[in-house]
């Protein structure tokens, strides 16, 4: 077997057992939707980093990923997704910061059309071919400033943003569904998760946990 396939197949410190050893500590770390740690369980974490950190790529901790970007680490993952769909099956989402491509990954395993936005085209286009190789297929793509969304196929079901604003931009929750849900990483120096879930024209918010993100910064950047 080619190298490249012998990376891409799991060998060694990216084995099913290393993975498993993962799942039983987002388990233990309260992670209980049996659909968020299956997709967990299905997903190879160390195609979306570099090779030379592929050893790290199931321990649970964040990994850089070029651009000042990082891969959030798993337990964080697990708990947005599992906070999404904690009003029930979803159809369409928008995920604004496609980054490594990880997360929406996981959110394609679980809900029907996933919507991603990114800022930094070379991640995106990385993202693309590495969801693409392993075969994920409900995913759009669009370049541009994820302060703004993607209006024109929302209302969504749901929305789960990978960076953090000061504020929730009034974009967003505008082309939030009626009953949908915000999952967001809010603040500067200090950041918590927060969960927003509309009803009709009001919202409700709740503080989730402690996060630390990189910056939701506005503009596109293309190379």
């Amino acid at each position: 077997m080619a190298h490249d396939d012998l990376y891409r197949a799991g060998i060694g410190m990216t084995s099913q057992r290393t993975r498993e050893r993962l799942l039983e500590r987002l388990f233990e770390e309260g992670i209980r939707n049996l659909h968020v740690l299956e997709a967990m369980r299905r997903t190879p974490r160390h195609l979306f980093v570099d090779e030379a950190l592929s050893h790290r790529a199931y321990e649970d901790t964040a990994l850089p990923i070029g651009h000042n970007q990082t891969l959030s680490q798993p337990y964080i993952v697990a708990r947005m997704t599992e906070l999404l769909l904690g009003g029930g099956s979803l159809d369409k989402v928008m995920e604004v910061g496609t980054g490594s491509g990880y997360q929406t990954a996981i959110l394609a395993k679980v809900v029907e059309r996933v919507f991603s936005v990114e800022r930094i085209l070379p991640l995106q286009e990385r993202a693309k071919r590495v969801l693409r190789d392993i075969d994920v297929r409900n995913v759009v793509f669009r370049h541009a400033d994820g302060n703004w969304g993607w209006p024109q196929y929302g209302p969504y079901d749901a929305i789960l943003v990978t960076a953090a604003p000061a504020e929730i931009p009034r974009e967003l929750l505008g082309q939030l569904a009626d009953g949908g849900r915000l999952v967001i990483p809010v603040g500067e120096r200090e950041q918590h998760l927060m969960l927003v879930i509309r009803h009709g024209d009001e919202f409700t918010y709740q503080q989730v946990e402690p996060v630390r993100f990189v910056p939701l910064l506005a503009g596109a950047i293309h190379s």
